[in-house]
């Protein structure tokens, strides 16, 4: 079996990281709309929503593989 500590140091490792790399990725989501809306204000609109929907999706895949290894 595993070690509660590891598994709670691990858990919050990969929540540190995630919440790092989506700070940043939402930190400049908007000039890249901006940018890319130069060139398609639909192209900037799907970037925007893209990623959004990965955000949700990186917690989701996270939720799947910890229900996965409680079975």
């Amino acid at each position: 079996m595993t070690d509660k500590k590891s598994d709670t140091r691990s858990a919050a490792i990969a929540a540190g990281i995630i919440l790092l790399v989506a700070t940043a990725v939402l930190y400049l989501m908007p000039n890249v709309i901006v940018w890319l809306g130069t060139f398609s204000p639909w192209l900037g609109t799907g970037f925007g929503v893209l990623v959004i929907l990965a955000f949700f999706f990186v917690f989701w895949l996270r939720a799947r593989y910890q229900h996965r290894g409680q079975r």
